[in-house]
């Protein structure tokens, strides 16, 4: 079988990417486990460091539907869907993050629309999707109100992943991630990054600065699970899935002073003392704008995986896990 990655030069989609070829095989058309012949990494850069004779990288632009159709032959079987312009760069330029998380989406669907079989779908969407006035945990059922631009580019695809496969064009799932901590690299654009970099760089040595108050609270997952839980919705039947094809990842909620005690606890004092707590306004308005915490019943009760306190999040960033 193929199976397209899209963000696939990114530290999920390569991590992905891994795991797939250690694996070996996924439900395929037949509805029995089939061997991944070829793996398609696609984003703006070629990614690197894979030897494997079943990768192929490609680079180009995601709202180029000449460029995805090239991608998506009729021998395409799975997709995951990871590409986006992160939540602070997709509020400070509307229109990039338009074409890139909306039409580019769009264009996938439509694409995978026209193939001779259905697609499986799996689409990394965000809690972003919910906003506004929320309850201190989100039920799965609470109404979508984003408040930034990447949120409501968001809520649109999950929409749109629905009603393609209501359709059948496709075989859908979206997962609305938590945000994953902890990551290795360097920082980005996300507003969320500090969450990885409050860790990340105390414990290379350098001061990292946190940018919203230690009262503020994180629903968080560390990669490893959400890699597993990627397969997880990969593999579940459609109709387990019902007519709502969106999911409430699980997560653990923790404030950001319950990471920097778990980073002393785990690390010692004179890591932590490297943290500094710097407010900037405008990450602190949207992520005062995401939920705290969601109700995750359902994904659970299919199967998807857990974390179980932050400090587990350090130890298996400090293990390479």
């Amino acid at each position: 079988m193929k199976v397209v990655i899209t963000g696939g030069a990114g530290f999920l989609g390569q991590r992905l990417a891994r795991a797939l070829l250690q694996r070996g095989s996924l439900t395929g058309p037949s509805g029995e486990a089939t061997p991944i012949e070829r793996i398609v990494l696609f984003d703006v850069v070629h990614a690197e460091g894979f030897s494997d004779p079943r990768v192929e990288t490609r680079a180009g632009d995601i709202a180029d539907a000449s460029v995805i159709d090239a991608i998506i032959g009729n021998d395409t079987d799975s997709v995951f869907h990871l590409a986006a312009v992160v939540s602070g760069e997709a509020e400070a330029d509307f229109d990039k993050g338009m074409r890139v998380n909306l039409d580019g989406t769009r264009h996938l669907l439509e694409i995978c629309r026209k193939r001779a079989r259905p697609v499986r779908f799996v689409f990394a969407s965000s809690t972003a999707v919910f906003g506004g006035e929320m309850p201190s945990t989100v039920p799965p059922d609470f109404e979508l109100n984003p408040q930034t631009s990447y949120g409501t580019q968001k809520a649109i695809s999950e929409m749109l992943v629905n009603d393609y496969s209501r359709r059948g064009f496709i075989d859908g799932r979206s997962l609305r991630l938590p945000t994953i901590s902890v990551r290795p690299g360097k920082p980005n654009r996300a507003a969320s990054s500090f969450a990885s970099g409050i860790v990340r760089e105390p414990l290379a040595g350098i001061e990292a600065e946190c940018p919203v108050a230690p009262t503020v609270r994180m629903w968080l997952c560390s990669p490893g699970t959400v890699i597993d839980n990627f397969f997880h919705a990969h593999e579940l039947p459609a109709a387990s899935l019902g007519t709502n094809r969106s999911l409430n990842l699980p997560g653990i909620s923790v404030s950001v002073a319950q990471m920097v005690a778990d980073l002393e606890a785990v690390a010692g004092k004179e890591v932590a003392s490297r943290v500094r707590w710097n407010r900037d306004p405008k990450i602190a308005k949207l992520v005062d704008g995401w939920p705290a915490a969601l109700d995750a019943r359902r994904a659970l009760s299919l199967g998807f995986r857990v974390d179980a306190q932050f400090a587990d999040l350090i130890r298996a960033y400090m293990e390479g896990r």
